[in-house]
């Protein structure tokens, strides 16, 4: 009645489930990677090429006196310049 070997079929079915999971790790491993990737870049990068900090006043004499404030397009214009 008992034996100490089975015998197993894999069906189709299951094989291709298989692959599906396979390729939702890789998808959603590449979009978290695509995601953090600044972040990763960031890690990796050279201590000596660290970004001088940003005057506000630097930023505000482009503007000609126009306003006091730092916006989110003035520093993604600097990070577009490098």
């Amino acid at each position: 009645m008992i034996t100490s070997t089975a015998a197993m079929y894999i069906d189709p079915a299951t094989t291709s489930y298989i692959i599906q999971i396979g390729a939702g790790v890789v998808i959603a491993l590449g979009t978290v990677i695509g995601i953090f990737w600044s972040k990763i870049k960031r890690v990796f990068k050279k201590k000596t090429d660290e970004e001088p900090s940003i005057d506000a006043s630097e930023i505000n004499a482009l503007h000609d006196g126009e306003k006091d404030v730092i916006t989110a397009d003035d520093l993604l214009a600097d990070d577009d310049e490098k």
